[in-house]
């Protein structure tokens, strides 16, 4: 078994395996953590395979898989197709979330949804914008096109994880719009855009916003890849706008969960023209940011039922029964394949 350690590494550095002999009869690599990037894990994917050498050692067939958490994913069937690997799937990021944000649901932290105010049209944190997340760049420039004036949103100059400025990042038709911006703009009390990912927090912003705005990990090409962001406007009892890949939407049904189609128009989600699709999320947000106050307050008390069904099959076990389900099904599979 391949793995890489610490959470989130994913360089030959951080490559281990379990077990002392690399030319194991099978071998399974876990990818599970990260999305699938070739330009970047090329080299991580051949050290795995140069490991384990040929895949005829020994007397019999090697059976070499790959684990994600990706699904519907044209990447990762051109990994497996270069490799020679089979690959298997299960929701790692659902797991991570129910870890992370247990016990919220025991604490006063997050407020009941009857005694919110509504204030502002949503809530927007975002950290990391160079290397693969610049789809959050292209949506924060359509949101300054049209004005938004009326929403908790933080968005850095300077990159934290690549220090990268945004003037570098930003395409040359939106850099001005950036430079009149004056970012940095922060949360109150926030400085350096700290990282949230394991917590819940911002539960002040949170709870007079009336939608919590995701901006996923990966937001173009074909695949399915969520990742425990999605998962805060659940534990927070907010109704979310998922800036993620086309079916992203579907895809988080398919766990038991319900999205806003009653709400707002969500055929954003039905879009498979990446660009086009954060043009229909910038137009449903400004939308929400034209509202009234009292608009903003009746949509979320309408909203009320949904988030508090999503808020219960996260924390009261339907939503782990369907993860469990999902991992030994994957695991009955791949020891029915590896023992044939």
């Amino acid at each position: 078994m391949f793995y890489c350690d610490p959470f989130g590494m994913s360089d030959t550095e951080h490559l281990f395996n379990y077990g002392n002999d690399y030319h194991q009869h099978n071998y399974i690599f876990f990818h599970d953590q990260e999305p699938i990037h070739l330009d970047i894990h090329a080299d991580l994917f051949a050290e795995v395979n140069n490991r384990n050498g040929d895949l005829n050692i020994g007397t019999g067939f090697k059976h070499a898989a790959i684990i994600t958490s990706e699904r519907n994913s044209d990447v990762v069937e051109q990994v497996c197709s270069m490799y020679n690997w089979e690959s298997y799937y299960y929701f790692f990021h659902g797991w991570a979330a129910l870890d992370w944000y247990r016990g919220y649901h025991r604490s006063f932290l997050v407020s009941d949804p009857q005694q919110r105010t509504i204030t502002k049209s949503f809530i927007s944190p975002n950290r990391i914008i160079g290397g693969k997340r610049k789809h959050r760049v292209d949506l924060m420039h359509l949101l300054l096109e049209r004005d938004i004036v009326n929403a908790h949103i933080s968005f850095p100059e300077v990159c934290p994880a690549e220090g990268t400025h945004i003037q570098d990042i930003a395409k040359p038709e939106q850099r001005r719009a950036f430079a009149a911006a004056r970012l940095p703009w922060h949360f109150a009390g926030e400085t350096n855009h700290p990282m949230h990912s394991c917590w819940l927090s911002l539960f002040a912003e949170s709870s007079e916003s009336l939608a919590y705005l995701v901006t996923e990990t990966v937001a173009t090409g074909r695949r399915h890849h969520l990742t425990e962001k999605t998962f805060k406007p659940i534990c927070m009892q907010m109704p979310f706008v998922l800036v993620s890949t086309a079916g992203s939407l579907a895809y988080l049904r398919s766990y038991g969960f319900k999205t806003f189609d009653s709400l707002w128009d969500e055929s954003y989600d039905l879009e498979i023209d990446d660009n086009k699709r954060l043009v229909l999320i910038a137009d449903l947000l400004k939308h929400l940011d034209n509202m009234s106050a009292q608009q903003k307050q009746d949509l979320y008390t309408t909203a009320i039922p949904i988030v508090q069904h999503n808020y219960n099959h996260f924390y009261n076990g339907a939503f782990e029964s369907i993860l469990w389900q999902e991992l030994m099904e994957m695991l009955d599979s791949i020891a029915e394949r590896f023992n044939d």
